[in-house]
């Protein structure tokens, strides 16, 4: 359950920087959302090729 949480916790730590860039236009804050994002991509491929690993063997 480590890897739910590490994805919990970055998901929340972007959640501000959403808000800021939609409700607030803060170009800043949409350049943090892109690389929280890229980051998410990432750890969401790791866990894929985890499972896929576990499940196969």
């Amino acid at each position: 359950m480590n890897r739910l949480e590490e994805l919990k916790a970055l998901i929340a730590s972007v959640e501000v920087d959403f808000q800021k860039f939609y409700d607030g236009g803060n170009n800043a804050a949409g350049t943090r959302v892109r690389k929280g994002m890229q980051e998410l991509k990432t750890l969401a491929q790791d866990i894929r090729v985890e499972v896929q690993n576990k499940k196969n063997g």
